[in-house]
């Protein structure tokens, strides 16, 4: 994944770059995702993988797009297939969406907890991560029974462990030192 991460950086740029400038940041992110939903079907990826030329591999993978890309989309996948990359668009994707979440301020958050938080659970806590990390979050919940209790909190390099389980283990390990 690291290598394909490589490869797909100045794609995403490139095409984040280009969306900020014209104002399409959300058409842009729909072309990205449907052209990635593509690039990772199995008999595309096969097809990708072929012995058949760069050319034919991009005229079928645009075919399969129809009308889901624009011009500007439509020459975007051109320029990534000329270089022989479709098969990182997934990548891309992914690469595209962070950079968005940065430019729009936003951090996705994913909580797991022992049980199912209510409305005013997630409201308060949305509340909190949003105080505690200066952007707007948006929650990813899990359940997780193993947890015991509380609530076990990732925000991208951000590790908030508040679950019992983890408590009662610094509980354990400070009772034997």
């Amino acid at each position: 994944m690291s290598d394909l991460t490589t490869v797909a950086r100045p794609y995403a740029k490139a095409a984040f770059d280009f969306a900020v400038e014209q104002g399409a940041l959300q058409e842009w992110h729909e072309m990205l995702a449907f052209a990635a939903q593509v690039a990772n079907d199995d008999a595309m990826q096969g097809f990708l993988k072929g012995a058949v030329g760069r050319e034919k591999a991009t005229q079928m993978f645009l075919s399969v797009c129809g009308e889901q890309l624009n011009e500007k989309g439509q020459n975007f996948i051109k320029v990534v297939a000329a270089n022989g990359r479709l098969i990182a668009l997934p990548a891309v994707l992914e690469m595209f969406s962070r950079l968005r979440a940065d430019h729009d301020n936003e951090i996705s958050v994913d909580v797991t907890s022992a049980s199912e938080l209510s409305d005013e659970q997630l409201t308060k806590l949305s509340a909190a991560l949003e105080k505690r990390l200066a952007r707007k979050v948006k929650l990813n919940c899990s359940v997780n029974p193993d947890l015991m209790g509380g609530l076990y909190i990732q925000a991208g390099d951000t590790v908030i462990d508040g679950t019992l389980k983890s408590q009662l283990s610094k509980l354990s390990h400070t009772l034997q030192s």
